[in-house]
């Protein structure tokens, strides 16, 4: 353990990065095999590294990690659907390559597989393959026009690659021939919260709920709008009638978490973002969710198994990946901390949070093997760089004066261990320098006499005695050795 005190949870980022912006599905996590009803709708598209306020609405490159909806099931013969499933639960092991080989072959042979086509885009998105995605989206469309699911994956993809706009005009032209397509409606909500245009896509939610006031979709894209603009209590009642309709939805649940936190009920919302990942447990955002809050309750462990769950259903969702970081920090896992943390560097490099996270790290675990005084430079470094990328953090200032504390306490006890060092090194060399050379022989012993005895002196007479001034003369004429005095006790550093 260093010399400094662990730092607790609460001192440190917390990065509860949760599902914000959009609560839809946002496809490019992981398919789901099932039709799309409510209860499957999957939620969240943006991420935002604060609990207590409201997301932050500027999308970034992980926002473009969300969790896939729910995907239509028509009739199959028990071979394609048995199949389709295989090829489900391998791109919810991650293993995105096999899936996407296994459901192009699945539409190959049968290509009026809509839900089959719109997996395959999730994977080919997730797989960094945009433009395939869109092929794929825009194929189960063309097999079944009003699936919700694809329209919502596409307005997703389109709002990531900056082309809300274009959507939009395309929504509005197949509404003017389509007027009551609620599928179509809650699309282009979708699309106008995207774009931040507030008041036209809470019109274009509440339009569909006209034509069906028990469209989960459509309620969800309502509760955003009067998230965005502070009105929690409104969302609130809007979900909550959400999960009276369908209490199996998970996307409303892991919004409603979101909505608690706003209202500072985190009880209520530890628990929607639980009941959301057991409904869903590839639902990357929940499962994000919920263990960015069991690292709050320094549930560590439990956090770690929400975390890494979410992680394998979205390899590239940088935010459970720094959660997942925090996690391990917290069990005092320094190796497997640091590697999460530099694998949110690499999806995305000028993310200020994990430099933010990697100077915690250093200052509250012993990495294994690294001196301190270069380990909390190391987190003096991190801190500049988190600022010098934008960050901003009112602690800050009392971690860099914490850390020089700590620089300045080694430094000295350094500067005392050489000086001890260099006392020691003096004194062995004085005694090297005392002793008689090797080979020399010993001086012959001398009895001391008692006193007042008189010993003869050399070449005297039996009967002359004296009392010598001196030692005897060792046969070589040299005098015996000194012996060192002290007591020979080591001296401690305050000494």
């Amino acid at each position: 353990m260093s010399p400094g005190p662990r730092l607790s949870c609460a001192r440190a980022l917390t990065s509860v990065v949760l599902a914000s912006s959009l609560w839809l599905s946002a496809c490019a996590t992981t398919p789901a095999a099932t039709r799309p009803t409510p209860e499957e709708t999957s939620a969240a598209e943006d991420a935002s590294t604060t609990a207590a306020p409201p997301p932050d609405e500027g999308a970034t490159a992980e926002a473009q990690s969300p969790a896939s909806p729910p995907l239509p099931r028509p009739e199959a013969p028990r071979g394609t659907e048995r199949d389709f499933v295989e090829a489900v639960e391998i791109a919810r092991r991650g293993e995105l390559t096999a899936a996407e080989a296994a459901l192009r072959t699945l539409v190959e042979l049968d290509p009026k597989l809509d839900y089959a086509w719109t997996n395959l885009g999730i994977v080919q998105e997730r797989l960094g393959k945009t433009a395939d995605a869109e092929r794929s989206y825009r194929k189960a469309l063309d097999v079944a026009p009003e699936q919700q699911s694809a329209w919502d994956c596409l307005a997703r993809l389109y709002g990531r690659t900056g082309r809300t706009a274009k959507l939009e005009a395309e929504l509005r032209e197949r509404l003017s021939s389509q007027p009551d397509s609620v599928t179509l409606r809650t699309a282009l909500a979708i699309t106008l919260l995207q774009a931040k245009n507030h008041a036209a896509a809470s019109a274009e939610a509440k339009q569909a709920l006209k034509g069906d006031e028990r469209h989960g979709r459509a309620m969800q894209v309502l509760a955003q709008v009067y998230y965005r603009e502070g009105k929690h209590e409104l969302a609130r009642m809007v979900l909550e009638n959400a999960r009276a309709i369908d209490p199996k939805d998970a996307a409303t649940h892991n919004a409603l978490g979101l909505v608690y936190l706003a209202l500072d009920s985190r009880p209520q919302a530890l628990e929607s973002f639980k009941t959301a990942a057991q409904l869903r447990p590839d639902f990357a955002e929940a499962r994000n969710n919920f263990g960015a809050m069991l690292n709050e309750a320094q549930d560590y462990a439990a956090a770690v198994t929400e975390l890494e769950a979410a992680v394998r259903a979205a390899p590239d969702f940088a935010s459970a990946r720094l959660n997942l970081g925090n996690a391990h920090r917290g069990q005092g896992n320094f190796a497997r901390a640091r590697a999460e943390y530099e694998q949110v560097l690499l999806l995305m490099p000028g993310a200020a949070d994990a430099y933010f996270n990697l100077a915690i790290l250093y200052l509250d675990v012993e990495p294994p093997g690294m001196e301190p005084l270069k380990r909390y430079k190391t987190a003096l470094t991190h801190f500049d760089n988190y600022q010098a990328r934008g960050g901003r953090d009112e602690r800050i200032p009392q971690y860099v004066k914490d850390a020089r504390k700590l620089i300045d306490r080694e430094e000295r006890r350094l500067e005392r261990e050489q000086k001890d060092q260099l006392r020691k090194a003096a004194e062995a060399q004085k005694a090297a320098e005392a002793r008689p050379p090797e080979g020399t022989p010993p001086a012959p012993s001398v009895s001391n006499p008692e006193p007042g005895t008189r010993v003869a002196a050399p070449g005297a007479s039996p009967s002359t005695t004296s009392t010598p001034s001196s030692p005897a003369p060792s046969p070589d004429g040299a005098s015996a050795a000194p012996v060192p005095t002290g007591s020979g006790r080591l001296t401690t550093d305050s000494q």
